[in-house]
């Protein structure tokens, strides 16, 4: 047995052990139990692996190895766990929440195990009515689909592993691990289940097509270095007699997998199809950890494996970001559907996060670090907020129903502004201060250009968030508008994480910044 540091991996193990009780959760506890016991084991792993990390964090120098080498785990990857961590204890919280839809936002568990009751009960049958009744007493009383909570808990176990990942063959095994309970629980909407379930679908065909290029890409390095190994390749980048083609080939396919994970254009036609489908809270953790996940997995392979060869890739990856900004700046600014503005904007926003990551120095990488962080949050908080205007159907996401939102909610109308101003990196908020960071740390580095378009494109990108701000405060409310749902304790601790967090970043940066700063990844 290879020797194994069970502090440095004690978060992801903790998380990942906590998952396989969820599962045991469902299997051996009452049904009317389950709810209470998964968010209270759910919120309490999440909490355990924080003090863990936290521990672990604060004895380690440089970081090191374990499991045979197969993960690594350093100053940058705490760094990602910790983000993670966070942005998972607020989107559990979402998630967790059953006050805004009684029942919780995911299909009921009777519903789903009989197939649709009302699916077997024509509308014409005798006892079709009660039936339906009868359904929705029970979703009352069951609620959720309580598996929700070890699939989270799965996804955010294998985002982990992906951030600290070592070599290709990890890196492959955690992108599955951490996808396939994210295409089950896109699929699980309690409303609009069609376009739910298409969602789930649009997202399992692409990601597959995704893990495809990437397990491609693997084996064309591995027929490239003679190993999967992230220091292997990179010592037969650095001076190498073998074909290039091998090198660029594996290396486009495996970036291509992670820039469609991370919601890069032009690999991003998912996004705005599942962003919109899917349950809100779960698009909030999408939008949030996953975008953490794959831009931690992309800094790690930019940084350690193809280092030595970025002079040949570098351009290619400066025209992804600049193609990336401007799809999503111009396809969110045509946008009448508020959910899948915010996925047209997180696609612009890949494109700023794209400058940090082809940035190849230690200012880049912190910057692109904290930029994660603030962006997380400011988008879970987004989320939250979206769940909370409603009408007869559900969440009212077109811009219409948003219409004069201040005059019949005040505070949710400003709690959206001030994170939609976030998102537009006005000062004073972590968008700013994200931005900054980003932007200065490239022009530092010599892209000046690249710096301009993305100024530019930044620019522009307000318009997609002043618009809904002029809507909200300077228009008419439809007199049979929506209504704005008062949100339950879980809701409200979710969305005031995101806003504390926020302002904090925007006002004293450095709190995250030095953290950040501390070192990078080894290997």
């Amino acid at each position: 047995m290879p020797p194994i540091a069970y502090a440095a991996v004690a978060p992801v193990l903790i998380v990942l052990v906590a998952a396989c009780l969820g599962v045991l959760v469902e299997a051996f506890v009452p049904r009317r139990q389950r709810w209470a016991v998964q968010v209270a084991l759910s919120l309490l792993t999440v909490v355990c692996a924080g003090a863990a990390l936290i521990r672990h964090a604060r004895e380690i120098n440089t970081g090191g190895t374990t499991f045979a080498d197969t993960v690594a785990v350093g100053p940058a990857t705490l760094f990602l766990w910790g983000t993670l961590l966070a942005l998972a204890l607020g989107a559990i919280l979402l998630i967790a929440d059953r006050s805004i839809e009684p029942g919780g936002a995911f299909v009921a568990e009777t519903n789903a195990a009989s197939g649709g009751t009302a699916s077997r009960h024509p509308a014409d049958a005798p006892g079709a009515a009660s039936a339906e009744v009868m359904d929705r007493a029970s979703a009352s009383v069951v609620g959720m689909r309580t598996e929700v909570f070890p699939l989270v808990l799965f996804s955010l176990g294998g985002m982990m592993v992906f951030c600290a990942a070592n070599d290709l063959l990890t890196m492959f095994v955690a992108l599955e691990v951490l996808s396939l309970p994210l295409y089950l629980l896109c699929g699980l909407a309690r409303r609009r289940r069609l376009l739910s379930q298409e969602a789930a679908v649009k997202y399992f065909l692409l990601g597959a097509f995704a893990s495809a290029f990437f397990l491609y890409g693997l084996a064309l390095l591995y027929g490239y270095a003679g190993s999967v190994k992230f220091s292997d390749i990179a010592d037969a980048t650095a001076g190498s007699l073998r074909s290039d083609t091998l090198l660029f080939a594996g290396l486009g396919l495996v970036v291509m997998g992670l820039l469609f994970k991370g919601s890069v254009g032009p690999f991003h036609l998912w996004t705005p199809d599942v962003y919109h489908g899917a349950p809100t809270a779960v698009t909030g953790f999408m939008a949030a950890c996953t975008k953490v996940a794959a831009f931690g997995g992309l800094l790690r392979l930019l940084h350690v494996a193809f280092r030595a060869s970025s002079w040949e890739w570098h351009w290619v990856l400066w025209s992804v970001a600049v193609l990336s900004m401007v799809i999503g700046v111009v396809s969110g600014l045509t946008q009448r559907d508020l959910k899948r503005m915010i996925a047209y904007s997180s696609i612009a926003h890949a494109g700023f996060l794209m400058v940090g990551a082809i940035t190849l120095t230690e200012r880049g990488l912190s910057a692109t670090l904290f930029y994660l962080l603030a962006y997380g949050f400011t988008t879970l908080a987004v989320f939250g907020t979206i769940g909370l205007v409603r009408t007869s159907e559900g969440e009212a996401t077109h811009l219409s129903d948003w219409a004069g939102l201040a005059k019949r909610s005040p505070v949710v109308a400003t709690v959206f502004t001030f994170l939609l101003l976030a998102l537009a990196g006005i000062p004073a908020t972590s968008g700013f201060m994200g931005k900054f960071a980003v932007f200065s740390a490239a022009f530092s580095a010599g892209m000046g250009p690249l710096v301009v378009i993305a100024l530019l494109a930044s620019a522009l990108a307000a318009f997609i968030y002043l618009r809904v701000i002029v809507l909200m405060f300077f228009n008419d409310p439809a007199p049979d508008g929506p209504t704005v749902s008062v949100p339950g304790a879980f809701t409200t601790a979710a969305i005031t994480l995101g806003v504390v967090v926020t302002l904090l970043l925007g006002l004293v940066p450095m709190l995250a910044l030095d953290w950040a700063s501390v070192g990078g990844f080894v290997s």
